[in-house]
């Protein structure tokens, strides 16, 4: 059974920075602009598993299975809220509320060309 090493380097700032690297990483990334948020979740992903692999000492198929477990954790939201807007918009299109809702949003605002000018 593996135990979990919450100062692996003896230090609670060494040790509270190497678990920040993965966010730092991430945040980086994204504020860099060059890299898609997708593609920089994934590599903080890689970083973080790494960090966890070698500076926490954690067994890499515990690494690997507690990401599976956050992935599906993670998922499982996302696709009960999908699901109920797919559901909340077929029964507005079927009673006919969608082209009501449609209407009131865009009586909401007026074309560029209405107002006047100045």
């Amino acid at each position: 059974m593996w135990n979990q090493v919450y100062d692996p380097f003896g230090s609670a700032v060494l040790s509270t920075l190497a678990a920040a690297i993965p966010v730092v990483t991430l945040l980086v990334l994204i504020a860099s602009g060059k890299v898609s948020a997708h593609i920089a979740a994934i590599l903080a992903l890689l970083v973080a598993l790494a960090i966890s692999i070698f500076a926490f000492t954690m067994p890499a198929d515990l690494a690997v299975r507690a990401t599976l477990l956050g992935v599906v954790t993670g998922f499982f939201p996302i696709g009960w809220i999908i699901l109920n807007v797919i559901f909340l918009y077929r029964l507005t299109v079927e009673k006919g509320w969608f082209e009501i809702l449609q209407q009131s949003i865009g009586g909401i605002t007026h074309p560029a060309s209405a107002h006047p000018s100045r």
